[in-house]
């Protein structure tokens, strides 16, 4: 019986931890969920032994995408009636933590939030293809699709990234500066102060999961939001707490209630006003910042 990477007389084992790493990311990045990259992970593993025994395997490595890349869009096509916004599961990314390991462009959040608006097929090929450096005869082999239409789901990738990727480059101490003075105007029950920091045309989007209080669709302009966010902080209570941490490697604030996370939340900043605020109160998404 043939080994899977048989010219470097490795195990199945040690040939599936050395691809581990794509797997997690590649399925983080088509599901937008690290706890269902985790289950997606452990089944690859299931289904890879299985092959492997039987040898004959080429390419381990593309056979390892194919198998994650398929699991995934399961996954994502499982949850189509998910109920208002979907936003990217919160990974900690700071020095020691477990993503330390993945390069920045895999989880950060700029290309994270953007990943959920294409369809299912788009993000799958933009990933393989961008983030992975499949080419596009391999990607249309895992995807089960012509070589044309893997370059034309690539493409399309590409001009969303363009089109649609939020500006989340600025400088760290100018982002904590105004990412203090919101927590600061929003705890203290500041309207004309929030208003200062707010862009007039100002974007809030919530992911409550259906299992969290949250606005269902996007909140649009300065005072919407102001008005949105300080009625959220006035329910703040002795036990609630707030901190601020580096999470899909960009400053987030965390809210604690008697010490579990009730949300996260994370700031576009431009030319010093802030233009988006994402939150994320979905509890399946915030367990694993609880088990920390």
């Amino acid at each position: 019986m043939s080994r899977p990477d048989a010219a470097d007389d490795e195990s199945f084992s040690a040939t599936y931890l050395r691809h581990r790493g794509l797997i997690v990311g590649l399925a983080y990045d088509v599901t937008g969920s690290w706890g269902d990259a985790e289950d997606i992970a452990q089944e690859t593993w299931i289904r890879w032994e299985r092959a492997a025994a039987r040898g004959g395997i080429l390419d381990p490595r593309a056979y390892l995408a194919r198998i994650a890349t398929n699991l995934a869009l399961d996954w994502v096509r499982r949850r189509k009636d998910y109920p208002g916004e979907y936003l990217p599961e919160p990974v900690p990314t700071g020095t020691g933590t477990e993503a330390e390991h993945l390069a920045a462009e895999e989880i950060q959040l700029a290309l994270a939030l953007v990943l959920q608006s294409m369809s299912p097929l788009e993000r799958a090929a933009f990933v393989l293809h961008e983030a992975f450096g499949f080419s596009h005869p391999e990607i249309a082999e895992i995807l089960g699709r012509a070589p044309a239409a893997v370059r034309q789901l690539v493409h399309r990738g590409r001009s969303h990234v363009q089109a649609r990727r939020p500006r989340f480059d600025v400088d760290p101490v100018e982002l904590e500066r105004v990412a203090t003075a919101f927590r600061d105007a929003a705890l203290g029950g500041d309207f004309a102060a929030l208003m200062a920091v707010l862009a007039d045309d100002v974007v809030l989007v919530a992911d409550g999961g259906g299992k969290a209080s949250a606005a269902i669709r996007p909140i649009l302009g300065a005072d919407k939001v102001a008005r949105f966010v300080l009625g959220v902080a006035a329910q703040a209570t002795d036990g609630t707490t707030v901190e601020f941490a580096e999470l899909n490697h960009h400053l987030a604030w965390i809210i604690r209630d008697a010490g579990r996370v009730d949300q996260v939340g994370w700031l576009g900043v431009v030319d010093g006003r802030i233009e988006s605020i994402h939150i994320v109160r979905n509890p399946d998404k915030l367990a694993r910042l609880n088990r920390r």
